[in-house]
């Protein structure tokens, strides 16, 4: 692993911690929003893993996210753009701010 990894705890509702690798944050001027992309930490580089993908609290730095609630992402139009720069990411390993942009 990484030794530079950005990484984040989540509690669920029922007051369980779970740690999770930073894969990466942006911005999307379209929404007025900053997302956050994780998985759960400890996996193996050749194991499968879920990403989640969450917006940042209004007042959080995507270059240095300090936390706080996480808000879900709610609607179809955010989660096509999402689904978009991270299969920019996945492919060539780089962020394209544009990916999923509106017409």
């Amino acid at each position: 692993m990484n030794e530079d990894q950005e990484q984040i705890t989540l509690v669920d509702e029922n007051g369980n911690e779970e740690l999770y690798d930073v894969l990466f944050t942006f911005e999307s001027d379209d929404f007025g929003k900053s997302y956050i992309l994780i998985y759960p930490s400890g996996k193996s580089e050749d194991e499968e893993v879920d990403i989640q993908a969450y917006a940042l609290p209004a007042d959080d730095d995507p270059a240095n996210p300090s936390g706080g609630d996480l808000q879900l992402i709610e609607s179809d139009e955010e989660w096509d753009m999402v689904e978009s720069v991270l299969n920019t990411f996945l492919a060539d390993g780089t962020i394209d701010p544009n990916a999923g942009k509106k017409d």
